[in-house]
């Protein structure tokens, strides 16, 4: 896995759905990642990079919110991108709902992220900070 920070941009998938994300002028990349994340049907595990751009998905839709964590050089391209794009931005229901589900899974036993974040001692630190998106994603 290469990660070097518990944050949601601190690791390689991450940082490119972050490139990727900049070829995008809308919402559709979000919706489509987090889409990604809840495909996993009767059981299947959620594969760990889709758990980790389901994270960089959910926290870029918290930034065009208004509720976005602490911004560092892992989060720089994500902040210039949210910048450009947040004055045409209209808060979505839809996708709010689907990020909240996507925190779910990728909280689960049904997460191979979270299996890898549990066989390393930085586990409680990583299941905080994904606890507090879900914390901000509700408003609170």
């Amino acid at each position: 896995m290469g990660t070097w920070a518990i944050g949601p941009f601190g690791n390689d998938a991450a940082q490119d759905w972050a490139e990727d994300l900049h070829e995008s002028n809308d919402l559709y990349f979000i919706g489509d990642t987090l889409d990604n994340v809840l495909s996993p049907e009767n059981g299947d595990q959620l594969e760990a990079p889709y758990g980790e751009e389901g994270l960089a998905a959910v926290e870029t839709l918290l930034r065009l919110e208004g509720r976005g964590g602490v911004q560092d050089d892992d989060s720089a391209a994500i902040d210039e991108w949210v910048g450009v794009v947040k004055g045409k931005y209209k808060s979505r229901a839809d996708l709010l709902e689907k990020a909240g589900r996507a925190l779910d899974l990728i909280l689960s036993e049904r997460s191979e992220l979270r299996e890898l974040w549990q066989d390393s001692e930085h586990f409680d630190a990583w299941r905080a900070a994904v606890e507090d998106q879900k914390t901000r994603l509700q408003g609170k």
